[in-house]
C-alpha cells in the first residue's frame, strides 16, 4: 500500500519506514503487555484478549473508511481470516503452556520460534538479507531470550516443549499471514482477522469457562491494553508493507524489552544481570538492522 517517491518530492525511504513502524509496533505491544500485566491480576487473561478483539473490530473499519481503503480481494480476506485463526490459536496455546509448563521456558521459546519462521520465509521470498541485518537478527534472538527467560536452567522434558513450540509456530504463521495481504489492503483484512479471532476466543471461553467480568475500573485498563495491542498489530502490518517481513518481525518482537524497561522505570523494578545483557543486545540489534 505504501508507495515510492512521487512527483519529485523527497520522501522517507521505505526501508526506513519499515524500521520506524517495526519499532513503533514493539513500543505499542510492549506497553500493552506492561499494562496487561496489571489487568491480568484483576481479571481473566481471556477477558483482556476478548476486549482486544472487539476493539479491533470497532477501530479497523473506521480506519479503512478514513483512508478510503477499497474492499479487499477474496484472497486478502482469506489471509485476514488465517491471521485471526493463527493469532487466536497461538494465544490459546501460549496461555495453556504458561499454565501447565515452566513459564521461564514457555514465553522465550514461543517468542524465538515465532521470529525464526518468518525470517526463514522472508529469506526464501525476498532473498538473503545483508550481513549487518543477519548479525542484528542474531543479537535480537539473544535479546529476546535473556530479557524474557528468568529461569536458572530447569530440567526439560518433551512435554514441556509442546505448547511453546505450537504457540511459536502459530504466531509465526500469524506474522506471515499479515504480510500476505498488506500489499493490497490493510484495515479490512485486519477487521476480518479480529472477527475470526473473536469467534475462536468466545468458543474457547464457552467451553472452558475461563472468563470473568472485569470491574468498571479494571475495564478501563483492559480497554487501554486493547488499544495498545491494536496499535501494535497496525504498526506491524505497516512495517511489513513497507519493508521485509523478517525486519518487521524481528523489530516488533523486541516488545519484551519495552515491557521490562517500563517496569524498571515506572515500578522501580530492578533488572537482573541477564536482563541487562538482553537490553544491550536489543540496542545493538536495532543499530545493526538499521544499517
Amino acid at each position: 500500500m505504501l508507495g515510492p517517491e512521487n512527483n519529485g518530492e523527497k520522501m522517507i525511504p521505505l526501508e526506513t519506514l519499515a524500521i520506524v513502524f517495526g519499532l513503533a509496533s514493539a513500543l505499542s505491544w510492549g506497553a500493552g503487555d506492561f499494562v496487561g500485566g496489571y489487568a491480568a491480576k484483576h481479571t481473566s487473561a481471556f477477558s483482556v484478549v476478548l476486549v482486544t478483539q472487539i476493539m479491533g473490530i470497532l477501530i479497523f473499519p473506521v480506519l479503512a473508511f478514513a483512508v478510503a481503503e477499497a474492499m479487499p480481494s477474496m484472497s486478502n480476506i482469506i489471509w485476514g481470516a488465517f491471521a485471526g485463526f493463527f493469532g487466536a490459536a497461538g494465544l490459546i496455546a501460549l496461555y495453556i503452556g504458561l499454565a501447565k509448563g515452566k513459564m521461564g521456558i514457555v514465553a522465550p521459546l514461543a517468542a524465538l520460534i515465532s521470529v525464526i519462521i518468518p525470517v526463514i520465509y522472508s529469506a526464501l521470498n525476498d532473498g538473503i538479507p545483508s550481513i549487518f541485518k543477519i548479525t542484528g537478527f542474531v543479537f535480537s534472538f539473544i535479546a529476546i531470550w535473556f530479557i524474557v527467560n528468568r529461569s536458572t536452567g530447569p530440567n526439560l522434558t518433551a512435554k514441556d516443549l509442546e505448547y511453546p513450540l505450537l504457540a511459536g509456530i502459530l504466531f509465526g504463521m500469524f506474522f506471515i499471514s499479515i504480510d500476505n495481504f498488506t500489499s493490497d489492503a490493510l484495515y479490512w483484512p485486519l477487521t476480518v482477522s479480529r472477527i475470526t479471532a473473536l469467534v475462536m476466543i468466545v468458543g474457547f471461553i464457552m467451553m472452558t469457562k475461563t472468563v470473568s467480568k472485569p470491574s468498571t475500573n479494571v475495564m478501563l485498563i483492559v480497554i487501554l491494553v486493547a488499544l495498545f495491542n491494536t496499535g501494535g498489530v497496525t504498526f506491524f502490518a505497516l512495517a511489513s508493507d513497507a519493508g521485509r517481513l523478517d525486519v518487521a518481525t524481528i523489530l516488533a518482537s523486541l516488545s519484551p524489552a519495552v515491557t521490562v524497561l517500563l517496569a524498571c522505570t515506572l515500578l522501580k523494578e530492578h533488572l537482573a544481570s541477564r536482563q541487562w545483557v538482553g537490553v544491550i543486545a536489543a540496542l545493538i540489534a536495532i543499530i545493526l538492522i538499521s544499517m
